[in-house]
């Protein structure tokens, strides 16, 4: 995405980090609220969840972005 839609809008709705964590805003949603808003960095920093969805597919061992 990063290449071929350079200075475009994209919006992606994903469970798996990695398709995610490069993205310059990430929403973190938790039953169906905006839990936290950033980049994958900051994110990891501050957000819990964020931290914990990132630990547990970490651990699942397949997709490691």
């Amino acid at each position: 995405f990063r290449e071929n839609l350079k200075d475009t809008t994209v919006i992606i709705i994903a469970q798996r980090i990695s398709s995610v964590q490069y993205a310059d805003k990430i929403v973190v949603l938790d039953e169906g609220t905006v839990a936290d808003v950033g980049a994958h960095d900051g994110l990891m920093k501050t957000s819990e969840i964020y931290r914990e969805i990132y630990d547990s597919q970490q651990e699942g061992g397949g997709d490691n972005g």
